[in-house]
């Protein structure tokens, strides 16, 4: 409001805050957006498992494979744990503090499976095998699937669990990515029959446990890790020293806020990851997030008439392999659905829900990308969280073949072009 004198000229002005209106009505839009909408998306989810956990059989099973989901979202979301950002940040900065979380991750992880798979076979005797372990055949087709699902991250800019945290945090991408795996599942299945009879029937199934008893095992995969973090950690003290240091939070509020505003620490994500798969194994099956997407596309696509009648051998291999006629109410469909609801509570609370319209590069990234992962998923029986973290934790040799192939292949998607592009 302005005072003016009797020849009309400004006298005096009022105090700005007079004209503040429009900052209290943001305040509590932003107040609105980053607190009261995750707190009703929590309480949905809640609510939800509240009323799975009613229904007679599994219904306890399915309430905790929600809760447990969007405690995974949140997780995958605040420590941005992705493996091709991880891997990403060690080609481009040589910073290795994302790898060391995921070999973190590993560690917990092979502990807690090595003790509950004591507890379900204490004799490991071959050709036994833990129920639902991620433990596959081991052959150049599971070495090329990585290195397709490698390719694949890198052109659409993340994995699987990484585009499903990310659908909450509005990226134009990952809705396309999701699209072309369900491409990429089809064009599995319609090359399964020929590589399984070909290479993958006939292909070695290597435990460790069968080979070195539980003992061993587990003593074998932390030293492999451990010897894999030391030469990582030569790379973390120079990243370290270039990395500004950060304030500590002065009072309760305000650390609280920084768990909201900033990123957490990566051994975070990598101890919470490890934990989530022990859990996950103790009360439903081994981690994994492609079984009910490929279920979803398995059944489309026989519906469609594209998916052949029989596919050898598919439905004897545990993990990630799909399951003509699953539906999204399974442990491992809504384990998906919570996820994506986490990984949206934790992008509202933290003001990254920022969703743009998507351009024809993001639908072309995300559907070849997606193609890519989907074929690779299938044919390697699961993704990086299925046949790499859980095959790995469970003393799988396919799970060693397929992190490694991955990485190659994100390398081949990300260094290569820059070099040829040099010359």
């Amino acid at each position: 409001m302005t005072i003016r004198t009797r020849n009309g000229e400004p006298a005096l002005r009022a105090s700005p805050t007079l004209h503040a209106a429009p900052a209290p009505a943001s305040s509590a839009t932003a107040l609105a957006g980053r607190v009261l909408l995750p707190l009703l998306l929590a309480g949905a989810v809640v609510a939800a498992a509240y009323a799975l956990a009613a229904q007679p059989g599994g219904g306890p099973s399915l309430a905790f494979a929600l809760t447990l989901g969007a405690a995974f979202g949140a997780l995958l979301q605040r420590t941005r744990f992705c493996f091709l950002c991880h891997a990403r940040d060690f080609i481009d900065r040589r910073d290795p503090r994302g790898l060391l979380a995921i070999l973190l991750a590993l560690a917990v992880g092979t502990v807690g499976y090595h003790v509950v798979f004591g507890a379900w076979v204490p004799n490991p005797v071959a050709p036994r095998l833990p129920p639902d372990a991620h433990i596959g055949p081991v052959s150049w087709v599971l070495a090329l699937a990585g290195l397709a699902f490698g390719l694949g991250m890198a052109v659409s800019g993340s994995c699987f669990s990484a585009h499903l945290y990310r659908l909450g945090e509005g990226s134009p991408v990952s809705s396309f990515a999701l699209v072309g795996a369900a491409g990429g599942f089809l064009l599995g299945f319609l090359t399964w029959n020929d590589l399984y009879l070909s290479t993958i029937i006939t292909a070695p199934v290597v435990w460790l446990p069968h080979h070195l008893g539980y003992g061993g095992s587990l003593a074998a995969q932390l030293l492999a890790l451990g010897g894999l973090a030391a030469l990582l950690w030569r790379f973390r003290a120079a990243s370290a020293s270039e990395a500004p240091a950060r304030e500590p939070p002065h009072t309760l509020l305000d650390l609280l806020r920084s768990w909201f505003d900033g990123r957490w620490p990566y051994w975070i994500g990598g101890l919470g990851v490890g934990l989530i798969g022990f859990l996950v194994i103790l009360r439903l099956k081994p981690l994994g997030v492609t079984s009910a997407i490929g279920s979803a596309a398995r059944q489309l696509g026989s519906e469609a008439g594209l998916v052949p009648l029989r596919l050898e051998g598919l439905d004897g291999f545990a993990g990630c392999a799909t399951v003509p006629g699953d539906s999204w109410l399974t442990p491992n469909g809504l384990l998906v659905a919570g996820l994506v609801a986490g990984g949206f509570a934790a992008s509202l609370a933290a003001g990254q829900f920022t969703p743009r319209r998507p351009t024809l590069r993001d639908a072309a990234r995300g559907l070849g990308g997606g193609l890519l992962l989907g074929w690779g998923s299938m044919t390697g029986l699961g993704c990086t969280v299925g046949t790499l973290l859980s095959g790995t934790m469970a003393g799988a040799l396919s799970g060693w073949v397929f992190g490694l192939t991955v990485l190659v292949g994100v390398w081949a998607g990300l260094a290569l072009p820059r070099r040829i592009v040099r010359r």
